[in-house]
């Protein structure tokens, strides 16, 4: 997807939202967020991602009066002044309904383990134990502590480095 391409679904989302907010008066239309919109790259089509709150008798029936509203948002999109409006389609964005069962399903899994007396704060499987410096007295230790690179690796970086610097100043 190009720049121009993510700037116009971008521009595209802001103004399909304030057009329902503000112009669109259907009592059918409840609560409703545009989430995403993307654009093809002809710019004759985008596909409009709309979350709605509610049952699904009521996302249904707002899913409906937004379908019927689109020629109207898409009239109202004439005044952004792009070469083409494209032609809206809506989705129905269902990622806040499947994050919250998916929420529940861990609180699920959370209250089983409490009941078996399971640890639920500890990650599952093992941890490695990570090296550490227990002391370090020495600078050149220090510096190899510290280096993920083995020593010759560094010093020829450092040798090439120099034979560059130097070639780069005439020398």
């Amino acid at each position: 997807m190009s720049e121009r391409t993510r700037r116009i679904d971008h521009l595209l989302q802001e103004e399909i939202s304030a057009v329902i907010q503000r112009e669109v008066h259907d009592p059918r239309v409840g609560f409703v967020t545009i989430t995403s919109v993307e654009t093809t790259p002809d710019l004759r089509h985008a596909t409009v991602y709309a979350s709605i709150i509610g049952d699904a008798a009521q996302r249904k029936a707002t899913m409906e009066a937004l379908g019927r509203a689109m020629p109207f948002v898409r009239h109202h999109l004439g005044k952004l002044h792009l070469r083409r409006i494209p032609e809206l389609h809506l989705r129905e964005d269902d990622s806040a309904q499947r994050g919250t069962r998916v929420m529940r399903l861990l609180d699920q899994v959370e209250a089983e383990l409490e009941g078996t007396g399971e640890r639920v704060d500890e990650p599952l499987g093992e941890t490695p134990e990570l090296p550490t410096p227990t002391t370090l007295n020495d600078p050149a230790d220090a510096e190899a502590a510290d280096d993920p690179l083995p020593a010759g690796y560094r010093r020829r970086v450092d040798r090439v480095s120099l034979r560059k610097a130097r070639k780069r100043r005439g020398r």
